[in-house]
């Protein structure tokens, strides 16, 4: 999420929706003739801790070991697959479970099909903590659960999901829109508004732990901003504690620069800069819920400008991500503007600059 930028004085609705028009264009046919002077990214191994397994495995044993890069615990079964990863210092939990498919098929042929449910822990995992009564309470609740996890929330604020409501009526999932449509011209690509937090695609008033208050504007109701979408799946609807902006109090920041460069979580693919050299040389330590950060706006200077949260592998071997973007107008994992892939050479692959495991 971007911060505010230049705009152009108010024309009539016909040359708004002409900009709209060619300037979605334009940015589809950009991108579709990116240069490809970048060397690509292999895919390998979301998920695929690799290593050697522990002598309680080769007895048919759950067995745990450590792997590195970053720091983590994993628990293998006795045939040596995955069924649990829990990085140091991140709330974030990687279990094994149901096979269950994601797909946008208004958006993209691109289908992820998994056994990857990503949830928060009740406190940051540590080494060793396997032995801990908290986790053991925890593991035995949540493992092999069909409750909704972060991808499940994630997809209900995509094209056509439908609306859901609480208790009180209060409609808190549904198809969300990235933001309201930029009237006041679509210069550099701008076509809808960023700045629409959670609380606006509620529509009610929120208070932070810090005091702060957050309004939402009317104009911005059922919208989602790409930080916005990551703030209402991983905070108001998992519960990660919440900054009200990016430099107060603790918590998951405000904007996606805020994000890549708070000191929340573990650090994945540390960022190393905004410049196309400073793009990630490897991808193989991404894990289903990881934050990724990309710069795709020259006028956002050194800011890093979106955010998305891995989902997998699509059933064509490729990394796919999922983020809220102005081209689809929402949450998505299509291809519209630029397909969702990490690897290879697209245009998401080549602007990815960092990522975050929370």
């Amino acid at each position: 999420m971007a911060g505010r930028k230049k705009s152009r004085p108010v024309v009539s609705a016909l040359v708004v929706s002409a900009l709209v028009l060619t300037s979605g264009y334009l940015t589809v046919e950009l991108r579709k003739n990116e240069e490809r002077a970048v060397t690509e990214i292999v895919n390998v191994g979301v998920l695929d801790g690799g290593g050697s397994r522990a002598s309680a495995q080769e007895q048919g044993e759950d067995g745990w070991s450590r792997l590195d890069n970053p720091a983590r615990s994993v628990l293998r079964g006795g045939d040596g697959k995955v069924k649990a990863v829990l990085t140091d210092g991140a709330l974030t939990a990687t279990l094994t479970g149901p096979a269950r498919t994601f797909a946008e098929p208004s958006s993209t042929g691109s289908k992820v099909s998994t056994t990857d449910w990503v949830r928060l822990l009740p406190q940051p995992w540590e080494k060793g903590a396997e032995k801990e009564a908290w986790f053991k309470e925890w593991y035995a609740e949540w493992e092999g659960s069909e409750e909704d996890d972060l991808f499940a929330y994630a997809f209900q604020y995509v094209a056509g999901a439908p609306a859901k409501k609480n208790a009180e009526g209060l409609v808190y999932a549904g198809d969300a829109d990235f933001g309201p449509l930029n009237t006041t011209g679509a210069e550099g690509g701008d076509l809808r508004l960023e700045q629409s937090d959670f609380y606006d695609y509620l529509g009610i008033p929120y208070s932070f732990r810090d005091g702060a208050v957050g309004t939402p504007e009317t104009m911005r109701h059922r919208a989602l901003d790409c930080s916005g979408f990551i703030r209402m799946v991983f905070g108001y609807r998992a519960r990660y504690p919440l900054r009200s902006a990016d430099g107060v109090g603790d918590g998951l920041p405000r904007t996606a620069n805020g994000m890549a460069r708070s000191r929340e979580g573990a650090d994945v693919l540390p960022l190393k800069g905004v410049s196309a050299e400073d793009r990630p040389s490897a991808i193989d330590q991404l894990q289903p819920g990881d934050l990724v950060f990309f710069k795709l706006d020259r006028r956002t200077g050194e800011r890093l400008d979106h955010v998305g949260m891995v989902l997998g592998y699509d059933t064509e071997g490729h990394v796919i991500f999922v983020s809220s973007r102005e081209e689809v107008n929402g949450p998505t994992i299509g291809d519209v503007g630029g397909v969702s892939r990490l690897d290879g050479n697209g245009y998401y692959a080549k602007t990815l600059r960092s990522a975050k495991r929370l």
